[in-house]
């Protein structure tokens, strides 16, 4: 059997990255292999997969049939990269090794996989319904016909950005971290609904559509933040109280310092 593609950890995202694939025949079932390190995932894949693609545990014997794979998506939590050691083979070129792993840096990869081209991908959880953002750095010795092919990867599930390495700590709060602080805003509007009366799930709804909405808006009629929040608050109304709250209680400042929190933890993993 000859693998075209091997996956190193099966949870959502690399589920979410490989689903497109296999859905728009780029890849067939049966030239994928793919590693777990756990019987539930072996079981669930095995099971609740749609697609019969081929899976072995991480310490199984027949493991090392991955790093035969031209192209590698190593999607594991990145404390578990101790466990994962390439093997010895003989091949005259470089194979890819594309990796989601939050804060390990290309040269981290490239002195664990020396045989390796390695690519680091970031890539956040709207990926899971097709959309995603993804930043791609490369090292300096892929070419452009395959940063073609190792992009289509990604546009089959979100938007690609290529970026220098030193900024996928910040796209990564930014896209990555920052959806939990979005449905934060979410809870807490909620909240306010609440508060108001209404009920908790009626809140949210609410909540949720309107934010659906405003953005909308502002994508289709190009509005920037600041003219949108022009448009809407009146002189001595309503908005103006409720922002003018916010800014008293250091709202703006407590936002941006959350991404930047995030930015410097994704720092300390190299």
């Amino acid at each position: 059997m000859s693998y075209k593609l091997g996956v190193i950890g099966f949870g959502n995202i690399a589920k979410a990255i490989i689903t497109p694939l296999l859905e728009h025949n780029i890849l067939r079932p049966e030239e994928v292999i793919c590693l777990v390190n756990s019987e539930k995932s072996f079981e669930d894949v095995k099971i609740n997969y749609k697609y019969k693609i081929n899976i072995y545990h991480l310490n199984s014997s027949d493991a090392n049939l991955v790093w035969h794979c031209p192209i590698k998506l190593l999607a594991i939590k990145p404390q578990q990269l101790k466990y994962i050691k390439e093997i010895n083979f003989n091949e005259t070129n470089k194979y890819f090794l594309i990796s989601i792993l939050a804060g390990v840096s290309l040269k981290t990869l490239e002195n664990i996989f020396p045989k390796h081209n390695c690519i680091r991908a970031v890539t956040n959880i709207p990926i899971t319904i097709g959309q995603g953002l993804t930043g791609i750095a490369w090292n300096n010795d892929i070419d452009m016909k395959n940063k073609i092919f190792i992009k289509n990867i990604f546009e089959n599930s979100g938007k690609v950005f290529e970026l220098s390495e030193d900024y996928l700590d910040i796209f990564l709060a930014l896209t990555s971290s920052a959806p939990a602080i979005i449905a934060l805003i979410i809870e807490a509007l909620g909240d306010g609904g609440l508060s108001g009366g209404l009920t908790k799930k009626l809140s949210e709804e609410l909540v949720i559509d309107m934010i659906f909405g405003t953005v909308s808006m502002m994508k289709d009629l190009d509005v920037s933040p600041s003219e949108l929040r022009n448009m809407v608050a009146s002189p001595a109304g309503t908005t103006i109280a409720a922002l003018r709250i916010l800014e008293e209680k250091g709202f703006r400042s407590a936002l941006i310092e959350s991404i930047m929190g995030a930015m410097n933890k994704s720092k300390e993993f190299k």
